[in-house]
């Protein structure tokens, strides 16, 4: 199952929609079609007209004064459900869209026994009544639907016994930091970024870990960076305004050298933007934000699962080289819900690992002879001893300021030199030790190669099923380390053709890849505030490459 989200970004709602794609086999996309739309008010359809078909199934209520008059377009079938009616037969009118859930079930023949599960684990802790009035409201749609419209539907749902994990990319965020030993957040409610702290909370206390609502962006990356401070692994999560908020203490961090993850959840921008839209506007900030010059990495989980094992990856990163790291996710990520077999998240695969930290055994080998200790050694690899609060011998400490090996403020120019240099080290350090693939899919000895990075890596696995059909063939390259990042160079120069797919206007992920492989990519580029659909995409891909 595969779902996706729109809705307005008012505090008093408006135009909202939650489509629904469900099939046998593995979806990872959107497409410009809808089989059955439960159409609560006129617009409903009028949104959506472009996705109707032939055969295409309105469900609505015609006893609404604003549905009363509405028009089914020719060729597609209305059903006239008495929702608000059969909800308060059956205990409330609250439930009227648990009636046309059942509408729905008669109409794709789905088992309603499946709705009744889901009906029983949503309300079954508000008590049995509530429940048995839900199942009867949904009866009551099925019931209706069978009875007054004699009429064979086209659609036949196949169904599994097989068990699946529903989440988001919010909340494989969440996962993911627990599982990689996080045990403490700090964070301000932003939209698309709030999910990942609500899912933490009541979550992470289980482990012994704390969530601290900030009263705002700074305060939250501030109390964020005290708790990686005192030894936790600590993270914030918010969207493109904080990150700007918070540019100032992500200089501290690097200088420092603070294991700290910082999830960027991106949105429509600049400024307030479109905060419940779809963009990938924050890349550059992700990779050059910041005054002076900073170490950093930066990761963008490229699906659902992909965001847990992202986020264990980047803690793992963080304390390794004592480096903050970004994880770009965005809109369209955080809020799809997507199925998985529950062995997606292994958690016996899961590693943990904290670095180069001392204890009072080892650190006798990173103090001076006065028996001080090292905390910014000038090691030769650039990643300085951790020694957290309590350890023996481990007094230190750290500042924004230019600091000597102590930790002690310095404007010694050779130190300067070294301390920016050990620093720019630990990256180059993790570029020969860690893995930076790109995921590749498609014919690898294809001359028309596909780039992208992040939640546009399914959208495209699927679209090349389009492009299949038509006889265009291709390779595709998703790349999930933007910073440090595989070298494309050879792949790219030995293509026929190259394009770059990403959610921005200005293609900032092109421009990275020309600077680094010195050759000009086409692009394709969406930042009207949706996500891409596959089969769009496909027409999109196959006209650029013609182009």
């Amino acid at each position: 199952m595969f779902t996706s989200k729109d809705f307005a970004s008012r505090i008093r709602g408006g135009y909202t929609a939650y489509k629904v794609r469900t099939s046998v086999d593995q979806v990872q996309s959107v497409v410009d079609r809808l089989d059955v739309l439960i159409a609560l008010t006129p617009r409903t359809i009028d949104e959506n007209l472009d996705e109707l078909h032939e055969g295409s199934v309105i469900i609505y209520d015609g006893e609404r004064t604003s549905m009363q008059n509405v028009e089914i377009p020719e060729g597609m079938i209305g059903l006239d459900v008495p929702l608000k009616s059969l909800a308060e037969e059956a205990g409330g009118a609250i439930m009227r869209n648990v009636v046309a859930l059942g509408a729905a079930c008669e109409v794709s023949n789905f088992p309603i026994e499946n709705l009744d599960s889901a009906l029983e684990k949503r309300f079954g802790s508000k008590g049995q009544k509530l429940v048995d009035n839900n199942k009867e409201a949904a009866r009551a749609g099925q019931n209706y639907v069978a009875d007054e419209y004699d009429h064979e539907f086209d659609y036949d749902l196949d169904t599994t016994d097989n068990d699946y994990v529903l989440l988001n990319g919010d909340e494989a965020i969440g996962m993911g930091a627990i599982a990689a030993g996080c045990r403490f957040y700090a964070g301000y409610p932003i939209t698309p970024a709030t999910n990942v702290m609500e899912y933490l909370t009541g979550r992470i206390e289980q482990y012994g870990g704390h969530v601290i609502q900030a009263e705002d962006e700074l305060s939250a990356i501030n109390i964020a960076l005290g708790a990686a401070r005192a030894g936790a692994r600590s993270m914030t999560a918010t969207s493109g305004p904080g990150i700007d908020l918070m540019a100032e203490t992500f200089g501290l961090i690097a200088t420092s050298e603070t294991p700290l993850v910082i999830c960027d959840v991106m949105r429509s921008g600049p400024s307030t933007g479109m905060p419940t839209k779809q963009e990938q506007g924050d890349l550059n900030m992700a990779l050059f934000g910041g005054h002076g010059e900073i170490p950093r990495f930066v990761v963008a989980p490229t699906s659902v699962s992909e965001c847990f094992w992202k986020t264990v990856e980047a803690f793992n990163l963080a304390e390794k080289y004592q480096t903050p790291v970004y994880i770009l996710s965005d809109l369209a990520m955080a809020v799809t819900e997507q199925t998985f077999p529950p062995e997606a998240f292994d958690m016996d695969a899961v590693e943990i690992e904290r670095g180069n930290v001392v204890d009072d055994d080892t650190i006798d080998e990173w103090q001076n002879e006065k028996g001080q200790f090292k905390p910014h050694a000038l090691a030769e690899d650039g990643i300085s001893p951790r020694a957290f609060p309590g350890t023996s011998g481990g007094a230190h400490m750290s500042t924004g300021l230019e600091h000597d090996e102590l930790g002690r403020r310095t404007e010694d120019t050779d130190m300067r030199v070294q301390q920016v240099d050990k620093r720019n080290k630990k990256v180059e350090t993790a570029q020969e030790r860690e893995d930076w693939s790109p995921r590749e899919f498609g014919n690898p000895d294809s001359d028309q190669l596909v780039i992208t990075w992040g939640s546009n890596e399914g959208t495209i696995v699927e679209a090349m099923g389009f492009l299949e059909d038509e006889g265009v063939d291709i390779r595709l390259l998703s790349v999930p380390y933007l910073f440090p990042r595989p070298d494309l160079s050879e792949e790219i120069n030995d293509a026929d053709d190259v394009v770059v797919v990403e959610c921005n206007e200005s293609g900032q992920f092109a421009d990275v890849l020309e600077h680094d492989a010195l050759r000009r990519v086409k692009r394709v580029n969406k930042y009207n505030g949706v996500q891409f659909k596959a089969d769009e995409l496909a027409e999109d891909i196959k006209e650029t490459l013609e182009a």
